[in-house]
């Protein structure tokens, strides 16, 4: 098989975003959100052991490999910064590489919505970035950061499972912590961060109950937190963060949410018309209005108040694939299989 410079290198010449290795598979790359053939090459055990002890990099890390049946990490390869995942399945490792951009893009080239540029400005409060798995959250994560590196003279601390882009300082100073190499957990590593006299805290993901209660109490103590959750929409992301907590603690916690959370962007990347992906973006400004909705628990009606707070720059998701569609960008076709509500497409994408 090719070796995994060779693989990542192939990748990258053809814009692939994604490999995967799997045993008695050829080699796959993600190109457009489709897997796609590298070569005809198929997989054997003994490759995919191979890779999964160069992959971890040392005996240490291979033996916890071996012994826990996952592996997170990061490397370069080919010139190339990747994040690496290596896993057990029918008791063969498996390979997942996700490439990352060669350099940290500028918030204003992701084609975001006009009003998040401006969060980084923020002195404090919650900002999260949700979608799913490979819809561009950590590159829009580290655009920002980056943007305040370059703005604020400030303090950075980063909690992140494994550490992605790697940030040049330059206005600012930053701290990279990798979970597992740096500090234990995002909880131990969030609490810790609070003695570390930062002024911004990006948390890779708000896993626990721990985790985010600490990055409340952060937000409330006058610090900027930026972190990721995989949903769907803004009232989504708000439902998940208090039902992680019991019953009883649920009230409580949508006040502090109320008074915490200034943003949620959420993003899917759809199929454009002539090849490649659009970014569809829903963006949740948080007005006096949502913070009520928030603290009593009437998260069906925010989509309502995201759809009406257009002259504040937010919007919903299916406005976004509306403005897609009139822009040429995406099909109508497109535009109603990843809608939301399919009616409200269907009645303005024209």
């Amino acid at each position: 098989m090719m070796t995994v410079e060779e693989l990542v290198a192939k990748a990258k010449a053809d814009g692939a975003s994604d490999i995967h290795l799997i045993c008695s598979l050829p080699p796959k790359y993600r190109i457009d959100g489709d897997l796609r053939d590298m070569d005809s090459t198929v997989l054997t055990p003994d490759d995919c052991y191979g890779v999964a002890r160069f992959l971890a990099g040392s005996q240490e890390a291979y033996d916890r490999f071996d012994r826990e049946g996952e592996l997170d990490a990061a490397d370069t390869f080919a010139g190339n910064r990747c994040r690496i995942h290596v896993f057990k399945q029918q008791g063969v490792p498996s390979v997942a590489l996700r490439l990352l951009r060669e350099q940290i893009p500028r918030i204003d080239d992701l084609g975001l919505p006009p009003a998040v540029p401006p969060l980084i400005d923020l002195h404090k409060g919650i900002v999260l970035v949700t979608g799913e798995t490979g819809s561009g959250k950590s590159t829009t994560l580290a655009a920002l950061l980056d943007a305040i590196n370059h703005k604020y003279c400030c303090h950075i601390v980063t909690l992140e499972d494994p550490v992605e882009y790697v940030y040049k300082p330059d206005k600012s100073a930053i701290n990279q912590r990798e979970v597992g190499k740096d500090t234990q957990s995002f909880a131990m590593g969030l609490r810790a961060s609070l003695r570390e006299d930062p002024n911004v805290i990006l948390i890779g993901e708000m896993r626990d109950k721990d985790t985010i209660e600490t990055a409340i109490t952060a937000a409330e103590t006058g610090h900027l937190v930026f972190a990721t959750l995989h949903t769907g929409s803004a009232a989504d992301s708000i439902d998940r963060i208090v039902q992680v907590f019991p019953a009883d603690a649920q009230t409580q916690i949508r006040l502090q949410l109320s008074m915490t959370l200034q943003a949620v962007l959420t993003q899917q990347l759809v199929p454009k018309k002539h090849g490649g992906r659009a970014l569809a973006c829903e963006l949740m400004i948080v007005t006096d209005a949502i913070r009520n909705l928030i603290r009593a628990g009437n998260t069906p009606q925010i989509a309502n108040a995201v759809a009406t707070s257009a002259a504040i720059g937010g919007q919903t998701m299916d406005q976004a694939l509306v403005r897609l569609v009139r822009s040429g960008a995406i099909s109508r076709e497109t535009a109603l299989h990843y809608a939301h509500e399919a009616d409200y497409v269907k009645k303005n994408a024209l």
